[in-house]
């Protein structure tokens, strides 16, 4: 069955590892629905060079030309304000969602319930419905009311997934380094993968 995953970039440094994942889940042939941030748009330009246009389809093409070959159809890309997307209602829910990287701000308005764009719609359509909602926040260090506001998700069901690099693998580049993280993230969503050898292999 495949499975259909919502991934949503906001404006927290760690773009790497959200393009990063976005091409290994539509190589492991899942179904993709991109929500990004206007944050986002300026992160994706300082760390990677790479232009996210504003509107959607420009979007699109621009992520399906920097990416290996994947089939058109599997990406869906929709806009901050698209309320009629299908992650905006619990009648159509994704398998599950990651907010890769994961900006405090984002953290904590996901936190409290907030549904102000379709980022905080998704992540709160996912928590009501029982799917699994992944977080990847990029920030050092937390100060108290960061760390409560993940414990406050922790328990409503989210998992907290800080890329913290292991090095244990011997990583030889920074791509490694992001490989590292990008494979924790596929193992929660149960996404079969090849990016490093197993602990104990």
């Amino acid at each position: 069955m495949t499975k259909t995953i919502c991934l949503a970039l906001t404006g927290a440094s760690g773009m790497p590892y959200g393009l990063r994942l976005l091409d290994c889940l539509l190589a492991a042939g899942c179904r993709v629905q991109l929500l990004y941030s206007q944050a986002a748009q300026v992160v994706a330009r300082q760390e990677m060079d790479f232009e996210l246009p504003s509107r959607p389809a420009e979007a699109k093409a621009a992520l399906l030309a920097r990416l290996a070959a994947v089939d058109p159809e599997k990406l869906a890309v929709f806009g901050r304000e698209e309320w009629f997307a299908p992650v905006a209602s619990g009648s159509n829910p994704p398998d599950a969602m990651v907010v890769c990287p994961c900006s405090m701000g984002t953290l904590a308005a996901i936190a409290q319930g907030l549904a102000d764009n379709l980022i905080e719609r998704a992540a709160d359509v996912v928590l009501k419905e029982g799917r699994k909602l992944v977080l990847v926040p990029r920030e050092t260090p937390f100060s108290v009311i960061h760390l409560e506001n993940m414990l406050r998700l922790a328990r409503a069901g989210a998992v907290i997934v800080p890329p913290s690099p292991g090095f244990y693998h011997h990583p030889q580049a920074v791509a490694d380094l992001v490989d590292f993280v990008v494979a924790r993230i596929l193992d929660q969503l149960a996404v079969p993968h090849d990016l490093m050898q197993r602990w104990g292999a």
